[in-house]
């Protein structure tokens, strides 16, 4: 069966690694490597309501001209059906990456995707699993994912747990990435790599002069942020392709809030780097912009002129930083979270703004402001909005609440599996965060209050009896 012909998108960029899955290499004539790989979209375990988004990418990286013959096929034991077959000719250096919408309605239980490329007598191949559950609903009504803070960025909110979190080991690290996948959180967003502990005020920083700090070696700032894990990034990475899951690392912080063309040539920078660094893993999903932004998108302006600079910043923003990231890993999600506060008033920015954004990942739905929509109100116009723009709606479940101090502290288990089951037009649920709110019994170093064993136990509890 030859289902309808994939989307296209040519970019020049360099050597990109699959997202999650295989990559093979295989010589070309002037002693570079082509390559090939493959991102589903979401990754693992989604229902039969939820598409599923396969990307393809394709690199030549000889010195000439080739025609390759593209095939996807889907195969469940024993059994393989083509869903795609073109011819393609691709120049020298330059990549193609493939966008097709797969309908999952008739298919359940565990799948293979399989991507392969001819040309002459090369041929390669990538492939990754998918396992397709029957649903009335979207969401799996489980997270599949969670953030992970190397460091709380507010001493405020992380007081229970970031003189915990900075004892960490390397080994300690990958202890987490275990329990994350004990509780099938197979996804995990590293909220930051930088922290910038100096900024005040808009705009009076630039790339040059970021004072911010790295939590692994960087060679873009000298700053180092005091843990006791040498690399805690690579330990998460690698124990996360041991065990066939998903990281995105969150590319910054450089400021709050901030789109402006310094923090875009920041991230630039930064994205370059953490994918020379660490983009030979498997497990590197995609990018994530941790600046944040509230529902409106015009960061709380005040007048209109200032609504739209701010507006037209961010469409700017993820328009260039998403092209930067193809040159790079063409196909790899490039993914935002906002608050679901004040959506009406960026009504008339979305849509140029998820042209450029493959996953947004919206905050605060059980916590809307009293004179605002609701919070199912503001999930389904969000919905709609991604729906039509081609982009990934994704939760972000708060699984904590605030002490009168603005600590946080675990939210009870009824609050969380509430959300799950409320908010059920979610794709994927990425819950924040794992340290310091979930604590596996069996680490050496419990993250947090005693509650936080207490949530984790009682949520393998409920992952089990669903």
């Amino acid at each position: 069966m030859i289902l309808p012909p994939l989307k296209k998108r040519n970019f020049s960029c360099g050597h990109p690694f699959a997202a999650a899955l295989a990559l093979i290499l295989i010589s070309s004539s002037c002693g570079r490597a082509d390559s090939i790989f493959l991102t589903l979209l979401p990754p693992g375990e989604i229902t039969d309501k939820t598409d599923l988004d396969i990307r393809a990418g394709l690199i030549n990286n000889s010195c000439k001209e080739k025609t390759y013959e593209i095939n996807i096929y889907r195969t469940q034991a024993g059994l393989k059906e083509q869903i795609f077959n073109q011819s393609e000719k691709v120049k020298p250096g330059e990549s193609i990456c493939l966008k097709h919408i797969y309908e999952t309605g008739k298919i359940s239980g565990d799948n293979t995707i399989v991507l392969e490329a001819i040309s002459g007598k090369d041929t390669l191949y990538a492939s990754g699993n998918t396992s397709i559950i029957h649903s009335g609903t979207r969401s799996t009504k489980k997270a599949g994912g969670a953030f992970v803070g190397i460091c709380h960025w507010s001493e405020v909110e992380g007081k229970h747990w970031n003189d915990d979190i900075r004892k960490l080991t390397d080994e300690d690290w990958r202890m987490m990435v275990r329990s994350m996948h004990r509780l099938g959180m197979d996804i995990i967003v590293i909220q930051e790599l930088f922290r910038n502990e100096e900024y005040v005020g808009k705009h009076t920083m630039t790339a040059d002069t970021y004072p911010g700090k790295a939590y692994y070696d960087s060679g873009l700032y000298g700053g180092r942020v005091q843990i006791t894990a040498e690399d805690p990034v690579e330990a998460i990475f690698s124990e996360a392709d041991r065990l066939g899951m998903h990281v995105l690392p969150g590319i910054g912080l450089y400021a709050w809030f901030d789109f402006s063309e310094e923090s875009l040539k920041w991230h630039k920078q930064a994205a370059r780097e953490v994918w020379e660094r660490y983009g030979h893993h498997k497990s590197f999903y995609g990018f994530y912009v941790p600046e944040e932004s509230g529902g409106s998108l015009d960061n709380w302006e005040k007048t209109p002129e200032m609504r739209a600079q701010r507006k037209q910043e961010i469409v700017t923003f993820f328009k260039e930083f998403k092209s930067f990231c193809a040159s790079l890993a063409p196909g790899k999600p490039v993914m935002l979270a906002t608050n679901s506060f004040g959506i009406r008033d960026g009504l008339d920015t979305y849509p140029a703004l998820l042209e450029n954004l493959d996953i947004l990942c919206p905050f605060g739905f059980a916590r809307m402001p009293e004179d605002d929509i609701t919070g199912q109100e503001a999930a389904d116009i969000l919905q709609g909005l991604c729906d039509k723009a081609g982009a990934h709606l994704w939760f972000d479940l708060e699984a904590f609440l605030f002490y009168g101090d603005a600590s946080l502290y675990p939210r009870d288990i009824k609050g969380i599996t509430d959300d799950l089951e409320t908010f059920s037009n979610f794709e994927k649920v990425i819950c924040y965060q794992f340290p310091g709110v979930f604590s596996d019994p069996r680490a050496r170093i419990r993250v947090g209050e005693e509650k936080t064993e207490d949530l984790f136990r009682e949520y393998e509890s409920y992952i089990d009896g669903q």
